[in-house]
């Protein structure tokens, strides 16, 4: 098998540092204009520079979202905005159309031009256009099965790379094309300002008979008769290595820097293991049911997913507690509080290379070295004596299913 890229989330700093640390080969980012997530946290010119050099430091590649559909006052402005991509150093940006393709060659010539799934590439004759037109690399559809990609991988031309989804929320729309938030609630999907309506729970209302709702029952009676499940691709890795894929990407710029780092450490060890021969550890597959996510399905890659009606609303079952900042080789870590916890709780530590391990949490200390038997306040720094040493960014979690 080839080398492929795990191409993870970056929607924040957070969220970066945590991509990085949890074994990413690659990121992917935007600047607080041009890319198609707008209430992820985004970098502004200098978090994005400092951003590279992070990414670059630890021989991460960092890819940067110009897919929006521009306007004219947008357009005008892209020039200026790819010169400054190209002198910080930016591998590729993500284009959704010729127009940043046409512009990234004249104003940033050294960095790469990635098709957006945004284009919706679902087939190798489409793949060899963009090439032809000078993209180093495309990402596929969503909506393609395995063996389609894999037969695009096969005819496309050999210096063009193929990238696709394998992880995250799935769209009701064909390639994420989608007017309907814009029609209700007028935040433009194109424009990374998505609703999701697809997701609501609708009800019938007859004309002449205003304010009189009717229920539009399915199986079990629910009502999300647009609703989709999310992706999952973890127990299917060698197949996606096989199909000749170069890049696996989880979706996910909106979501926590926990999400980031889990999902990324779960597909690490995933193609590592893939890579060797080896079936991924139960313990690495268990991570991905540790993230909040919706009901998972293998998308499109083996069929038609089918319809699913059941609520939209995510499961979360774990909820992080604090992230280990210190730790020093007898276990003595220091951490920064998320969530209260109380000695004698049942807890569990994960980090970088880290399979989880479950312990109950001992007194603490604060700041001061008093006794603690509660951190209570967010973000307060408190110490705890682990029973093994961790990297920093670990992760102390609990099991608290949400109601």
């Amino acid at each position: 098998m080839k080398n492929v890229e795990l191409l993870s989330p970056a929607g924040d700093m957070e969220r970066l540092t945590m991509s990085l640390a949890y074994g990413a080969d690659a990121v992917y980012l935007a600047g607080n204009a041009f890319g198609m997530r707008a209430f992820a946290g985004n970098f502004d010119r200098d978090e994005m520079t400092q951003a590279v050099q992070l990414a670059h430091d630890k021989g991460v590649r960092v890819h940067v979202t110009c897919n929006t559909l521009a306007r004219n006052d947008e357009i005008a402005r892209l020039p200026e905005y790819l010169e400054f991509l190209e002198s910080i150093g930016v591998d590729a940006v993500i284009s959704a159309g010729v127009d940043v393709l046409s512009l990234a060659h004249r104003y940033a010539p050294h960095v790469e031009v990635h098709m957006s799934t945004q284009t919706g590439i679902t087939n190798y004759e489409m793949a060899r256009v963009w090439h032809d037109l000078g993209a180093k690399r495309v990402i596929l559809a969503r909506e393609l099965s395995l063996d389609e990609a894999a037969e695009i991988c096969a005819k496309a031309p050999r210096d063009l790379e193929v990238e696709a989804f394998v992880h995250g929320a799935m769209c009701v729309s064909y390639s994420g094309r989608c007017l309907l938030s814009n029609y209700m609630t007028g935040r433009d999907a194109a424009r990374g300002a998505c609703a999701q309506p697809c997701r609501y729970q609708y009800a019938l209302m007859e004309e002449k008979r205003p304010g009189e709702y009717f229920p539009v029952f399915e199986e079990n009676g629910e009502t999300f008769i647009m609703n989709s499940r999310d992706m999952c691709m973890i127990d299917h890795v060698p197949e996606l290595l096989q199909a000749g894929l170069d890049s696996l990407k989880i979706e996910g710029r909106a979501k926590s820097a926990y999400y980031a780092a889990m999902t990324t450490a779960a597909y690490r060890h995933a193609i590592d293991a893939a890579v060797e021969g080896k079936p991924l550890e139960p313990i690495w597959r268990a991570e991905v049911d540790k993230v909040s996510h919706r009901h998972y399905s293998t998308g499109f890659y083996y069929g038609q997913p089918g319809q699913y009606t059941d609520s939209a609303r995510y499961i979360r079952d774990w909820q992080v507690l604090a992230i280990v900042t210190d730790c020093d080789a007898d276990g003595n870590a220091t951490l920064s509080l998320r969530n209260k916890f109380t000695a004698g709780d049942q807890i569990e530590v994960v980090g970088p290379d880290v399979p989880a391990f479950p312990l109950t949490a001992p007194l603490m200390t604060d700041g001061e070295g008093f006794t603690l038997a509660q951190p209570r306040h967010p973000q307060m720094v408190f110490h705890m004596k682990l029973p093994r040493p961790v990297p920093p960014l670990s992760v102390v979690r609990a099991c608290r299913p949400n109601s």
